[in-house]
């Protein structure tokens, strides 16, 4: 048996990293699926990716991390950046669920009317949705993470190999196009 000089065995302190590790992945997320839906534009998706995201984390060597929420958020970013890239390859279309060609459902006209404004939340998510799949998979991150998650774009520029300022520049190149105005090249 493995044992430490003060007598506690490795076992024991492996067993209560993962331990550690397990309560923070819980603790996160809600985050981290936050990122990935908002990247991905798709709830399976974004839970294959966190579930990618935990087997590579109980994989790795965590005793120099600091910010393990961060690092988790990398984590989780990295492999949603694989499955943007994955999918233009593809071409697929991942908006399946939202395909009107049946439809939308009927609700009331009041204002105050909550079905009407889950309906109006549910539409404007899509239409968001749909524009974002229009960006690329460096734009996608750069806006994403640092628009709707305040990430400065030194810590974004790592993920997706630019520079910060270049990360700006993809950040601020997305932002136009989600307003509808056209794109600088």
């Amino acid at each position: 048996m493995d044992e430490f000089a003060d007598g506690t065995r490795v076992d024991d302190v492996e067993e209560d990293a993962g331990r550690r590790l397990a309560e923070r992945f819980e603790a996160d997320r809600p985050h981290l699926t936050a990122v990935a839906y908002r990247l991905l534009g798709s709830a399976a998706e974004a839970d294959d990716a966190l579930q990618e995201a935990w087997l590579r984390a109980r994989g790795a060597d965590l005793d120099g991390i600091h910010n393990l929420t961060g690092w988790l958020t990398t984590v989780v970013t990295r492999v949603c950046l694989n499955l943007l890239r994955a999918r233009r390859n593809r071409r697929e279309e991942f908006l399946e669920a939202y395909d009107n060609s049946h439809g939308t459902p009927a609700v009331s006209a009041e204002a105050d009317d909550p079905a009407r404004e889950a309906l109006l939340a549910d539409q404007v998510g899509v239409a968001l949705l749909v524009v974002l799949d229009t960006l690329g998979p460096a734009e996608r991150v750069a806006f994403v993470l640092h628009d709707m998650f305040a990430v400065p774009f030194e810590e974004i520029a790592p993920l997706i190999d630019k520079t910060p300022a270049a990360t700006r520049q993809l950040a601020s190149r997305a932002r136009r196009r989600v307003q509808g105005r056209p794109a600088a090249p």
